[in-house]
């Protein structure tokens, strides 16, 4: 996200409650959208539309408000899989000529071209530490959602 807003590029983070405020902030986000308390896609609209909606969340209810936010010749680009459907209205799609896309990360070309961009830009990830005999702990908390960033288990 840094990298996105150093490149000039206005970056808008939505989220479920205002918890990640303080944070999408601190990572270059000039807009966050609270999806619990607007309809984020028309809030995507009233900013003047985005060119790209990169959607993490594996959860698919929400997805297909979210084409409402789309410039036209916009992209919506799905990495979080929860196994649902989404529901795409095929009239707007083609009139605004407009892309839903998916795409799984992680393919050895992929993750070499990540590091060596992460390199020469300086990008860091964020972590989280926890003691190894905490496992159980990280676990738990990976299945209520409860994690931030990454976890890094520490002998």
């Amino acid at each position: 996200m840094q990298f996105a807003a150093r490149m000039g590029h206005e970056v808008v983070t939505i989220a479920r409650g205002t918890g990640r405020r303080h944070d999408a902030a601190e990572l270059g986000a000039s807009h966050y959208i609270d999806a619990t308390a607007q309809d984020a896609g028309r809030t995507l609209a009233e900013l003047g539309g985005a060119d790209l909606i990169l959607c993490t969340a594996p959860a698919s209810g929400p997805i297909s408000a979210l084409l409402n936010g789309l410039r036209p010749r916009g992209r919506l680009t799905l990495i979080g899989v929860d196994g649902g459907a989404v529901q795409v209205p095929v009239a707007q799609l083609v009139m605004n000529a407009q892309i839903v896309t998916g795409h799984l990360t992680g393919t050895p070309a992929d993750v070499e071209d990540d590091m060596r961009f992460a390199a020469a830009n300086d990008v860091r990830p964020r972590l989280e530490r926890l003691p190894l005999e905490q496992a159980g702990l990280a676990v738990r908390r990976l299945r209520e959602g409860r994690v931030r960033y990454r976890f890094v288990l520490e002998p």
